[in-house]
């Protein structure tokens, strides 16, 4: 850390002097689910930060359920007299907000790269699993699309509504991929990834989904893993900032529509050796073979971290290009690992399943760490979709099951760590017995 500390610094004064009017800053970083928790503190306080004085936060921030709840986890929550833990700056996030109503900064922060790392917070999970890689000598690039859902900022008896753009008053509440829906959206779209660009995310690509009020956002590739998972995490909390203002409400619920497609998290990933060469190209895809089956082999055991919460598990199956089995295939959307047409240098893996509210550290540890344990054990793949419309394997389609097939499975134990492993699950199992412990109107409704 000791050379990153006068980078830091020279970032914090560099930014100071370029944005006089800002007196606070968001320091920010993940927890479990999603969400992000930090603190804001005066700008002229980040200097001292900077330079190395201690920062620190509950270490029981990282287990904080959807809702914000802690539960008893492990010798963790309410045993442990939620101590702190270190904290450090992530070089480069340092920018300014543009959805606040006061001039405001934020900054990401984490306890990876510390003297004594959280081991279950979710950067940590990912940057051990890349640490890895890099022994190896394999690099992964990474790319991340998301979608997302707009709805009226306000709600009707709780329930969202759709959006109406500003031209017409129509409500955007017709499935259909026409473009000119980019148009009718234009103002809120566009300084969605402008507020994105500022962020330091390379956001490119906007695209309407089929969804009512349903859009992607596409990023670029990076050579940086850790920083391609930030951009995403990054992205949600300026697409939401940025919704707002225009009247709007984004979200990246799963499954918002019964009737209507849910919203995933597509993440492309390819692998490359200290030569520049794709890892996966080689010995006539071999490697891919083995990475997909990988994958596969994983995935019904890490199904908590692609669906992280009740709703997430209603996409599968629902719609189409939602898969309701662990499959892939060429050029295939209804495949959860999608090959796209490629020349080998860029050939590359997409993995589908996840939720777009999912954790995209842990999304991205998960699909590295399935990579891994197939290329490994050399495991050769089911058929594809493309040979065999009902290839697949089952995966679990409800969180306590899931839980279930993922704390005790030695491969996942230790591609993303036993510790980690047991937290995650009991935070997932407590918090799916907490949701289903209400009875809600529709219950009432069927019994009344």
């Amino acid at each position: 850390m000791a050379d990153v500390v006068p980078a830091l610094v020279s970032e914090v004064r560099a930014f100071r002097q370029a944005h006089p009017e800002i007196r606070y800053v968001d320091l920010i970083c993940l927890d479990l689910p999603g969400h992000f928790y930090g603190k804001r503190y005066p700008i002229d306080a980040l200097e001292k930060v900077a330079s190395g004085s201690l920062l620190k936060l509950p270490q029981n921030c990282v287990l904080l359920g959807t809702q914000g709840g802690l539960y008893k986890i492990g010798d963790y929550c309410f045993n442990d007299g939620d101590p702190d833990a270190p904290r450090r700056l992530i070089p480069g996030t340092l920018k300014p907000v543009r959805w606040e109503r006061q001039p405001l900064a934020q900054m990401l922060i984490s306890s990876d790269g510390t003297d004594s790392p959280i081991e279950f917070e979710p950067r940590e999970v990912l940057a051990r699993v890349l640490r890895r890689f890099a022994a190896r000598g394999i690099r992964p690039v990474v790319a991340f699309e998301l979608e997302f859902y707009l709805f009226a900022a306000q709600l009707e008896e709780g329930l969202p509504q759709y959006p109406r753009d500003r031209l017409s008053d129509d409500r955007d509440d017709q499935p259909n991929m026409h473009i000119e829906r980019l148009s009718r959206f234009s103002d809120v779209l566009h300084e969605m990834v402008d507020a994105a660009c500022e962020q330091g995310v390379d956001a490119t690509v906007i695209t309407a989904e089929l969804g009512p009020g349903q859009f992607e956002i596409n990023f670029g590739h990076t050579d940086d893993a850790l920083r391609a998972a930030d951009w995403s995490a990054l992205f949600c909390r300026s697409t939401r900032g940025v919704a707002l203002r225009h009247g709007y409400r984004a979200s990246f619920m799963g499954k918002p529509y019964l009737h209507a497609p849910g919203s995933g998290m597509h993440v492309h990933v390819s692998l490359y050796d200290d030569a520049g060469r794709n890892v996966l190209a080689a010995d006539g895809q071999r490697p891919l073979r083995h990475a997909v089956a990988g994958c596969l082999a994983l995935l019904p055991h890490c199904m908590p971290v692609f669906a992280p919460n009740h709703n997430a598990f209603r996409r599968y199956g629902s719609m189409v290009n939602a898969a309701s089995r662990a499959s892939w295939g060429f050029e295939d959307r209804d495949a959860c690992i999608r090959i796209p047409e490629s020349d080998a240098r860029n050939l590359r893996i997409e993995h589908r399943l996840a939720s777009a509210d999912a954790n995209p550290y842990l999304v991205l540890a998960a699909i590295l760490s399935g990579m891994e344990h197939g290329l490994d054990a050399r495991l050769e793949p089911i058929a594809p979709l493309n040979d065999d419309r009902g290839s697949g394997i089952d995966f679990p389609k409800e969180m306590l099951s899931a839980v279930a097939a993922m704390q005790d499975h030695p491969a996942v134990r230790e591609g993303l760590g036993s510790e980690f492993v047991m937290v995650y699950c009991e935070n997932k199992r407590q918090e799916e017995l907490d949701f289903r412990n209400e009875i809600g109107a529709r219950e009432y409704r069927w019994f009344l």
